[in-house]
């Protein structure tokens, strides 16, 4: 009796390891075996980064995507055909949990001292360029001289907003920010020499994530030793085989599909800023909203109901005329000016400042209306199309310090666009756009309203080869058109519009930008209302933040009905 145990523990101990065996043969030949043609890698090796979640950027804070009641505002006493309410989805993305800060920038622009030195004439304008405009803090009937000279540098100030910066340099901060995001990621996995990023890195050697991508030899100026073959650099010398020839490795760099590289840090799009703004998240019941908030938190007032902070501003802005912070002692919202970051209480997304402070700039060029009969998904007007430029060579041209990209704003400032390092950029052309039903042009920004053809002047006869002048006054949109040029002896050539025949201020260089400021009153901290600035100018409560897409699955957790 006792053999005949013995006999069936060995025969249940068998069945397990055989079906453990079995077990993982399956596994294995789950993860070897292609889904598309049955195949198996012979080399036994699957891809590991597969279902790969993104992982956040520095500084973000992940949005869920859905879908709201897009420019309803609470109050219109403007009554300026600004909010026709539209119902718009936008899809899951991130956001920086506050908006930028001084030291923030600060470290920006000392990468940009370090890398491009001012003192050269190839980047002497780099520099200044990308230097906020300090003097937005001077008033003519008000003494403001301490913000003017201390408030970007202060470290009293390291942690306030960011003012003083146009719509152009907060995108191309934007941009920065991701090659540097990216360089990092890259060093961490071992595919970037351990600190190049900061003592090897040059005008010349630099990083790029789409260079990295395009053409990896290209990065760091082709140094070797900086971008390292494999991960850690421990590629294996290639051998010959058997017929003496040596066959060069592939994927030997990151590639996108490493799962390595984050997706760009921009601009919010205006329909991404107020729906993160809104936090209707708060209000969710089932399918439903549970009421339309005025501002980002719950309930009609700006001051808090709860027990702990009863009365306490939730928000900096103007209570009232030549009331900033309140009486002294005890304080309104506790700040005159801006205010340091967090300061107030985050909304149903753990964002701040969503409301007061500053005003932030978005991506979108300002129109008076939403356009939802043409989009409803991640609703945004700005897309200008453009695809690398390809050499003679067939190969991706990048910008040398030879061939820098400047811009000269309409007020005169310089402003590098395109750095030593990144790949040049060129309009798309009919080869993308031939037949193609969602887009037929490289420029979209007029599209259904402000072109041409959404003038009532336009005469569908009409040739192409009209005076161009008719043309422009005839335009939906007439704008001062402003023109700064160069003369013979290479002086800045100024020249305001004058013409007393403009009839709109609104151009396709005139930018959104949301959310009240530290001087507005709290009519402005309602998500939903829009402003606009043009993009090349600048002022002291208007700042911004960051986004970045998400790539992947809506949301991180499984969700089941309430019962």
């Amino acid at each position: 009796m006792k053999v005949n145990k013995i006999n069936a523990l060995r025969l249940m101990l068998s069945l397990l390891l055989i079906a453990s065996f079995a077990s993982c043969s399956k596994k294995s030949s789950t993860n070897n075996t292609s889904r598309a043609t049955g195949w198996n890698d012979p080399k036994g090796k699957s891809n590991k980064a597969s279902g790969k979640k993104q992982i956040a950027g520095p500084g973000l804070v992940f949005v869920e995507g859905g879908t709201f009641t897009m420019g309803k505002v609470e109050d219109d006493v403007m009554h300026d055909w600004n909010n026709t309410p539209t119902q718009q989805h936008v899809q899951s993305f991130y956001m920086d949990e506050t908006e930028v800060t001084n030291f923030m920038y600060i470290e920006y622009l000392d990468w940009l001292k370090q890398v491009f030195p001012p003192t050269e004439e190839n980047y002497k304008n780099i520099y200044e360029g990308a230097s906020p405009d300090t003097l937005v803090w001077r008033n003519r009937l008000g003494y403001n001289e301490t913000m003017t000279n201390n408030y970007l540098r202060h470290p009293s100030y390291a942690e306030y907003p960011v003012v003083g910066v146009n719509w152009i340099q907060a995108n191309e901060f934007s941009k920065w920010r991701t090659q540097r995001v990216n360089e990092a990621l890259l060093e961490k996995n071992g595919y970037l020499k351990k600190n190049a990023k900061t003592l090897d890195v040059t005008a010349e050697s630099n990083f790029d994530s789409e260079t990295y991508l395009n053409s990896p030899t290209l990065a760091y100026g082709g140094n070797e030793d900086i971008v390292l073959k494999g991960r850690k650099g421990a590629r294996k010398a290639p051998r010959a085989g058997k017929d003496g020839k040596v066959v060069e490795p592939k994927n030997i760099y990151a590639q996108r599909s490493s799962g390595i590289l984050l997706p760009e840090y921009r601009l919010p799009t205006e329909a991404e800023w107020e729906y993160a703004a809104a936090a209707d998240v708060g209000q969710r019941e089932y399918n439903i909203y549970k009421g339309q908030k005025k501002y980002p938190w719950s309930g009609s007032y700006t001051r808090s109901g709860t027990r702990q902070s009863k009365g306490d501003q939730l928000a900096n802005f103007k209570q009232g005329n030549g009331d900033y912070g309140g009486i002294a002692g005890w304080s309104d919202d506790g700040a005159d000016i801006t205010q340091v970051v967090k300061f107030y209480p985050p909304n149903d997304f753990g964002l701040y400042d969503m409301a007061g402070n500053v005003a932030e700039w978005v991506a979108d060029v300002y129109r008076p209306i939403i356009d939802n009969e043409a989009n409803d998904f991640n609703y945004f007007r700005g897309n200008q199309y453009t695809k690398n430029k390809i050499g003679q060579d067939g190969k991706i041209q990048v910008v040398t310090k030879d061939n820098i990209k400047y811009d000269t704003l309409s007020n005169g400032r310089i402003v590098a666009r395109a750095f030593p390092g990144t790949i040049a950029q060129v309009p798309v052309d009919d080869k993308e756009t031939y037949l193609r039903q969602n887009f037929d042009k490289s420029d979209n920004v007029n599209y259904r309203d402000g072109d041409r053809q959404s003038s009532k002047y336009f005469k569908f006869e009409s040739s192409d080869s009209e005076d161009t002048k008719s043309k422009d006054e005839k335009t939906m949109y007439n704008a001062p058109k402003h023109n700064v040029s160069t003369d013979s002896l290479g002086k800045m050539v100024r020249k305001y519009d004058k013409t007393n025949k403009r009839t709109t201020l609104i151009n396709d260089n005139v930018r959104v930008y949301k959310g009240g400021s530290w001087r507005d009153r709290a009519y402005w901290l309602d998500p939903a209302q829009r402003r606009y600035f043009p993009q090349d100018m600048a002022t002291d409560y208007i700042g911004f933040r960051c986004a970045m897409s998400r790539v992947g699955a809506k949301s991180d957790k499984r969700k089941s009905a309430r019962n």
